[in-house]
């Protein structure tokens, strides 16, 4: 039985944990808002050039300078999947405590640097974006782990931290709105930075140093825990505490050792969610990647505009946090409904989750189609199939980590997944060079513009958005993978218990009955 302390203190780690999520792990998302005052502010200003219009009139060429700040982006989201290995495996092999630290000290000093940018030393968002990516996803790496106090309701705790991590793209927008009002950039990102002071208060106060166990076991204690040794008056910080008896149950001797981490990356499933999370990110980070240079096109130019779709976007994405839990609500709840005969405990889980993976997969493929049609009023609907699809597949993806392999290898195993999606991530430079070379710098070529070569722009943009859709449809393989895998396991188990069954009836009982005639 839980005591109410511990259940205050579950409830108060969730809480901060939340807020930590939603305000800081992942605002680099929301890189489209603060794109838009740095070029306001001339970031990267010296890649613009002066350019004649075919009405002889002189205009700004801007793609370079568009280039740039996608190419910041690109690194961004790369080293923020790539190096999830290396985060993974220093939480795996030191803790909580130490991954906790090393990520507070990337993401703070990636906000310090961009305080302290200037159009100058543009080249310091380079670093300063990828420091922010990386810290920001050891903060919700370390979070997900406190999913496993809450049991039954695991899932959706996860779905909920993944959601929040979504959610924090709002914070650029908020930046943007502060920016208009009069505060300085440099106010609020030294704003920003000072968050680590709370970063430091939880990892002390409210994490064990290693990590929290699943199940969790009787009596489990974690945080700051004092106890006199002797008569001395040192204190130690435990992380858990176990009963005296540690005799394993009978059954849990029989039970079968776990995988290595070399079957586990050898197995279908991981090659499989690999693929699935790579198609979806590759099209989620060029939509966000080229949205200003499509906005700008799209509206015509007209800067006013552009901040309203910009601005929309930003408080769509905001909305992550109350998309995400429906996520883990659905694996749950499917989760509780009874097994189908003869599926044991993990392939229940794993079926729990096959409908989350195909409505992940359905709404990656909506917002692609609508992401390739080039009217500006129908970006609203993208922009909120998008944010569903995202809220959804990371949280989704967390889950069938934990659910698929051993607890002891989920840190390893979770940034490896994403370290191999970066690799594909980016394909996203190189679409985005396509955009700039062969699309006259409009990842949604308008039809109308009058061009020399016309037919042929048509056709590279429209190849570049069926490839993408076509992409996104290998996506489904993964759900289908899963539910088949399940269903197999399900039915040669159940035609096996059924054979022991009849061999257990004694031979007598079998002879067929012949019936007098």
């Amino acid at each position: 039985m839980k005591s109410k302390g511990l259940n205050v203190r579950q409830g108060f780690t969730f809480i901060t944990g939340l807020a930590e999520c939603l305000f800081f792990a992942g605002f680099i998302f929301g890189w489209a808002s603060l794109v838009f005052i740095l070029k306001s502010q001339g970031f990267f200003g010296s890649f613009c050039a002066n350019a004649t219009n075919s009405d002889g009139s002189q205009v700004q060429d801007c793609r370079g300078q568009d280039e740039q700040f996608s190419l910041v982006f690109t690194i961004a989201s790369f080293m923020n999947n790539f190096l999830m290995f290396v985060n993974g495996a220093i939480f795996d092999r030191f803790g909580t405590l130490v991954a906790r630290l090393f990520g507070i000290a990337l993401h703070t000093s990636g906000i310090l640097m961009l305080a302290f940018a200037t159009p100058v030393f543009s080249m310091l968002l380079y670093p300063a974006l990828s420091f922010i990516a990386v810290g920001g996803m050891m903060l919700l790496l370390s979070n997900m782990q406190v999913a496993n106090l809450f049991g039954a309701h695991r899932f959706t705790i996860i779905t909920i931290y993944n959601g929040a991590f979504d959610s924090s793209s709002g914070v650029f927008v908020l930046v943007k709105l502060a920016y208009k009002f009069g505060i300085p950039l440099k106010a609020s990102f030294l704003f920003l930075a000072a968050g680590s002071i709370l970063h430091v208060l939880r990892t002390i106060f409210l994490f064990p140093r290693t990590s929290i166990p699943y199940p969790l076991p009787d009596h489990y204690k974690y945080g700051i825990s004092y106890k006199r040794l002797g008569k001395s008056n040192k204190t130690v910080q435990s992380d858990y505490q176990m009963p005296v008896d540690e005799k394993k149950p009978p059954d849990e001797e029989d039970e079968k050792p776990e995988k290595t981490f070399r079957e586990c990356v050898l197995s279908k499933f991981f090659f499989l969610v690999v693929l699935w999370l790579s198609v979806i990110q590759l099209r989620h980070y060029l939509f966000i990647g080229t949205l200003n240079p499509m906005l700008e096109r799209l509206a015509g130019g007209d800067e006013s505009l552009v901040s309203q779709y910009i601005n929309a976007f930003a408080f769509t994405q905001m909305c992550g946090l109350l998309i995400g839990p429906i996520n883990g609500f659905i694996m749950d709840r499917h989760k509780r409904k009874p097994p189908v005969a003869g599926m044991s405990e993990q392939e229940a889980d794993l079926n729990s989750a096959v409908l989350s993976f195909f409505l992940t997969s359905a709404l990656s493929l909506a917002f692609s189609i609508c992401a390739s049609v080039p009217v500006l009023p129908l970006q609203y609907f993208t922009f909120v199939t998008m944010v569903v699809t995202y809220s959804f597949v990371y949280g989704g993806m967390s889950a069938f980590v934990a659910m698929a392999f051993p607890p002891r290898h989920f840190g390893k195993m979770y940034g490896l997944v994403f370290g191999l999606s970066a690799v594909l991530s980016l394909l996203q430079y190189a679409c985005f060079a396509v955009v700039e070379e062969f699309l006259a710098g409009d990842p949604l070529y308008v039809c109308t513009r009058p061009s020399h070569g016309l037919r042929n722009l048509q056709k590279h943009w429209i190849a570049m958005n069926i490839a993408l859709t076509v992409l996104v449809l290998f996506s489904f393989s993964h759900p289908l993978n899963v539910f088949l895998h399940c269903r197999t396991l399900a039915s040669q188990r159940a035609k096996a218990n059924m054979a022991t069954d009849t061999n257990t009836i004694p031979a007598a009982s079998r002879a067929p009955v012949i019936l007098s005639t």
